[in-house]
């Protein structure tokens, strides 16, 4: 009977490249940088690495069909090495396959690294795929700020809020990445704004104007995970642990049936009971300390927040206007940028969400560490569009935490 991974698979390192338009790299050189801090971070050697996932969402562009790019560029042992993609939450599958290849005790030790090139590609958006067998297949149509504009017009819908109203939300939402992007040197964007710029801002897709909306950027990120009591023989005296680690994708519900409103993400839902039930989590608002969510659009970090359970139904606007997710706040989100500021290479974008609150729990945050000694932080990943979409959930904290 499956019992799950809570405190089986700790975090013994973790690095980050600095994201942003990194002409000065290509994707191998970006892949070493994030590696060269993770491996003096676990204070191993290269060749103590067991097995390897590498996540990238546009393969074509920047890597290639295999998982030898990796191998190459950090010189791994003859390894296995397996590249996988799950759209925008490549970077959590790649996690995954680390973490359940740990827990299984098929290796000791093992790397999962998200990369992502874009910005050379000259593109504002998310580079576009051609149309084929599987384009068709997928279902998504239309642009990406087109679709979730449809979440935020679903959202004020159901909850019948005033137009007004929820542009300030998603505002402050904004306002927030900025101000916490400003603080932190590998972030992409890292100028503050207030809400006055966000609200007079040209509009892509009613309701989301230009500061509601995430880029895209180059970068990576790099985790390496072993078992606590290998972690503890390194001299990892309280190790981060992950204590959940949950995927949801979307099977036809959301697009066949009449049971979806459109005004949120059934599958975030579903990965986030799992995900605290795996954990031991039951009142995810009080016992969770830190939040980064995969806030692609300032909708999207709003409505997360009901999902997660963190906020009530329709709850979320008051609490963001409150301050309760602010980087002083109860339980901050985004506390380093988030997609919005830190940057989004779609495959790294999981494994980067991990980075924070593993410095964070770690106390290694440097000007944006909080002081009040977090020791639980979520990591919520998505992939696709709203209706048709990946949901990844890990968890991960300190001791009993």
């Amino acid at each position: 009977m499956a019992t799950g991974i809570k405190d089986k698979v700790a975090i013994i390192g973790m690095g980050c490249a600095r994201f942003g338009e990194r002409w000065d790299a290509d994707a191998e050189a970006l892949m070493v940088e994030a590696y060269a801090e993770a491996i003096a971070d676990a204070g191993i050697e290269s060749r103590q690495i067991g097995a390897a996932w590498l996540s990238v969402a546009f393969d074509a562009i920047n890597i290639g069909p295999s998982g030898i790019p990796l191998a190459m560029a950090l010189r791994l042992d003859n390894v296995p090495v397996t590249k996988v993609e799950n759209y925008c939450a490549s970077g959590t599958e790649a996690f995954r396959g680390a973490v359940y290849a740990v827990a299984s005790g098929a290796c000791d030790i093992a790397l999962a690294m998200g990369v992502e090139k874009l910005k050379d590609t000259g593109y504002g958006g998310l580079p576009v795929r051609t149309r084929g067998t599987m384009s068709d297949m997928i279902g998504v149509v239309g642009s990406a700020p087109g679709n979730f504009a449809q979440l935020a017009s679903a959202y004020r819908a159901r909850h019948d809020m005033q137009p007004d109203d929820l542009k300030r939300a998603m505002a402050h939402v904004s306002v927030k990445s900025h101000r916490n992007g400003a603080r932190n040197p590998k972030a992409h964007l890292r100028k503050e704004i207030d809400i006055d710029t966000v609200l007079r801002a040209p509009m892509v897709a009613e309701p989301l104007g230009l500061f509601d909306c995430c880029g895209v950027s180059d970068g990576a990120a790099c985790a390496i995970v072993t078992t606590p009591d290998i972690a503890k023989a390194l001299g990892k005296a309280e190790p981060v642990l992950v204590k959940a680690l949950q995927l949801s994708v979307s099977n036809g519900w959301e697009l066949q049936g009449s049971g979806w409103n459109g005004s949120y993400f059934h599958t975030t839902r579903i990965a986030a009971r799992r995900a605290y039930e795996e954990a031991g989590i039951e009142r995810p608002r009080e016992q969770l300390d830190l939040v980064e969510v995969h806030d692609c659009f300032s909708i999207t970090e709003l409505v997360t927040m009901e999902d997660l359970f963190v906020s009530a139904e329709g709850g979320a606007a008051k609490d963001i206007l409150d301050g309760m997710f602010d980087h002083d706040g109860h339980i901050p989100c985004q506390i380093d940028g988030g997609l919005k500021c830190f940057g989004h290479p779609v495959g790294a974008s999981g494994l980067r969400m991990l980075y924070e609150n593993y410095l964070q729990l770690l106390g290694r945050a440097g000007e944006r560490q909080r002081q009040d000694n977090p020791a639980l932080a979520l990591t919520h990943n998505l992939g696709g569009m709203p209706s048709q979409n990946v949901a990844a959930i890990s968890i991960i904290g300190l001791g009993d935490a």
